[in-house]
């Protein structure tokens, strides 16, 4: 992949796939009350089925709930103020994002100190907001101490470990250090194949990390084999219309423009157009990524009246203000 589009495709790849955002289980005990976990855990069903809009609404409810139930500094409100930040972000909302973010981590470091696993996933919700808004600097630190946390606390072995090994390498690949990414990606699918299994949604994560990586050196033969595993764990796990499928299917097709198979590469940028429309809504910022990755294809196969249309709808989404 050449170094320009590398980078666009790191930034791009980064909003939708190593960074994960824990919306967390409701299996341990919460005082916000009974109302606030039925919340939670319909917000996350609507998450895994990408109906973030009506998730969005959800999440500002248990967030109002927690805080008139507990108070503005407990923990509980921090898990709410997370969660409606990660559907913010999944959007492509960030400017609202990101205060929720640093409110949900202070309260939890007041509560719990500095190294407890909950201000590891916080910082690593900030982080993964810098990270999409291309703020380097800031996400990198933020990763390493996510990490260090994990493995003082968890253990090496963790699942939340290997998220914080994908998340970092995923940054230190945007900046060139191929070696310690890929290091840091053999890792993280060592740990998840391990511990959750070969057909675990957060494995296909991790593949696709390390998948982008072998596209990034030229390794196409490696990427393709990744990049559909990846694939055929989400489709049966998530089912075939979720966006998270939509996000591999993106990367494969980039990865037949690379090897100039044009053919392979149509059908999948079409179908991950049809389902981020379908479940983010025509005017979400990756909608407008597939039109213009689109585009490309079609430009290069010289269908230009085509390419000319798709950039233009393209161009309106990203003039959106948001």
């Amino acid at each position: 992949m050449k170094e320009k589009g590398l980078m666009r495709y790191l930034r791009t790849a980064a909003t939708v796939i190593a960074l994960v955002w824990v919306l967390p289980a409701i299996g341990y005990a919460q005082e916000a009350g009974i109302e606030w976990s039925i919340l939670n855990q319909e917000l996350v069903d609507l998450h895994r089925a990408g109906k973030y809009d009506r998730a969005v609404v959800v999440a500002q409810k248990a967030l109002q709930v927690a805080t008139q139930s507990v108070g503005l500094d407990h923990p509980d409100v921090a898990q709410s103020l997370n969660n409606l930040a990660g559907l913010y972000r999944a959007q492509g909302d960030l400017a609202n994002a990101e205060p929720l973010c640093k409110r949900a981590l202070a309260i939890l470091e007041k509560a719990y100190g500095p190294d407890h696993p909950d201000v590891a996933q916080s910082l690593n919700n900030l982080a993964a907001l810098y990270d999409q808004q291309g703020d380097l600097a800031n996400a990198e630190p933020l990763f390493e101490r996510a990490l260090t946390i994990r493995e003082k606390v968890l253990g090496p072995d963790h699942p939340d470990v290997a998220q914080s090994l994908s998340n970092l390498a995923l940054v230190i690949a945007s900046q060139g250090d191929y070696a310690r990414a890929e290091t840091l990606f053999k890792r993280a699918v060592a740990i998840r194949e391990k511990v959750l299994g070969p057909d675990h949604p957060d494995l296909a994560t991790s593949l696709d990390g390390l998948a982008l990586l072998y596209s990034c050196k030229g390794e196409s033969a490696k990427a393709e084999l990744l990049y559909k595993r990846a694939v055929a764990i989400r489709e049966k796990v998530l089912g075939p219309d979720h966006p998270d499928v939509a996000q591999i299917l993106n990367a494969l097709a980039l990865q037949y423009v690379e090897q100039r198979d044009y053919a392979k590469a149509e059908p999948m940028h079409k179908r991950a157009l049809a389902i981020w429309e379908k479940s983010l809504g025509p005017d979400h910022p990756n909608v407008a990524t597939s039109l213009e990755n689109m585009a490309a294809l079609y430009r290069v196969t010289k269908r230009e009246a085509e390419a000319e249309g798709l950039e233009k709808r393209a161009a309106q989404i990203r003039a959106i203000k948001r």
